[in-house]
């Protein structure tokens, strides 16, 4: 399967769905020159794409049919299942005769989503013809944005040779987790870390404001110290901003410590923080709307105290200002 990608130049991709993270992950392809197939239900959404040299495809199916790659990057596992498995859906060009001619085609699922959807979907594809790996992303959109974004792959080692020219164009680390559905496995622990992080960060500051400390001074306490991380950095500063735009909505997150919840339970573990968690995020949904800002979950301490945590000086956006670089694969530490 290797030789399907020889560089991350020579092989036509599908990219569905180009949402917040999604538009950015096939930015990162086009301006790298790759060849880019988009499709999504908003025509906005693709219009840059179109401006700027991508084409599109009448159906899921007419677009497997032309590309090599076929990337997915929707907000939840019954979008994905539905552009894979809907009629004229991208299943049916990978079972199409019309091939590319350069091997077995590669579905990538960049989606954060249910492991044992992956597996579900990623049989249909092999039975197809094709193969599966899933690459979710972590660190943010606005590293998304830029290339240096954390990739997790997981599927046959083959499948991740074949597919790493791409993941090293739009990542910078990107790390192989094992079998197929092993990524999303990890990506949802990682998101369920990112979350407990950021209600901790609310109850921080708050009750550092609460406490009388300037915010400021607080903010650069927590960043100097033990209690410092990539949360503080990035959604600390656009809480204080007051704009609490981190390009991620609440009923996102409710969907990703929903399913670290479920991989939990299935397996016998009796979390304590876990439904706390939950029980935060559904109350912050039904009374900001699915689709407020996550950090705006601190509107349940304001609601409370009748105070605004923020402070002057923080930027309404955060911005990736590193340069972009080739990605790598990142080592797993083994014993000699």
């Amino acid at each position: 399967m290797a030789e399907v990608l020889s560089g991350s130049a020579t092989a036509r991709v599908g990219f569905v769905g180009l949402g917040n993270v999604g538009g950015k992950l096939a930015g990162s392809l086009l301006r790298n020159g790759v060849e880019l197939v988009v499709r999504d239900l908003e025509p906005a959404a693709m219009a840059p794409f179109l401006d700027a040299g991508a084409e599109t495809a009448a159906s899921g199916a007419e677009l497997a049919e032309r590309c090599d790659v076929v990337i997915t990057c929707l907000p939840s596992p019954a979008a994905v299942a539905s552009v894979l498995e809907g009629a004229d859906g991208v299943l049916a060009g990978f079972d199409s005769s019309d091939s590319t001619g350069s091997g077995a085609k590669i579905w990538a699922e960049m989606s954060t989503t249910d492991h044992h959807e992956v597996r579900r979907l990623g049989a249909l594809v092999e039975a197809a013809g094709g193969a599966a790996i899933d690459c979710p992303v972590s660190g943010g959109c606005h590293r998304a944005a830029t290339g240096n974004i954390s990739i997790f792959a997981g599927g046959e080692r083959d499948t991740f040779e074949a597919m790493l020219p791409l993941l090293v164009t739009m990542g910078r680390r990107i790390l192989h987790t094992g079998p197929l559905g092993s990524a999303s496995i990890l990506k949802v622990v990682t998101n369920y870390l990112a979350t407990a992080n950021l209600v901790s960060l609310c109850e921080a500051l708050a009750t550092s404001q609460a406490a009388g400390m300037d915010l400021a001074t607080a903010y650069e306490a927590i960043r100097i110290s033990s209690g410092n991380s990539f949360v503080h950095e990035t959604e600390s500063q656009v809480i204080l901003n007051g704009s609490r735009d981190i390009n991620f909505t609440m009923d996102l997150v409710c969907k990703d410590i929903g399913l670290f919840a479920d991989i939990a339970a299935e397996h016998g573990l009796p979390l304590e923080l876990s439904p706390v968690l939950v029980d935060v995020f559904a109350d912050g949904a039904a009374r900001y709307g699915d689709r407020e800002w996550s950090p705006n979950i601190i509107r349940r301490l304001e609601d409370v105290t009748g105070q605004s945590v923020t402070a002057p000086g923080f930027p309404s956006e955060i911005v990736d200002d590193e340069p972009e670089v080739a990605g790598a694969e990142v080592s797993v530490r083994r014993s000699a």
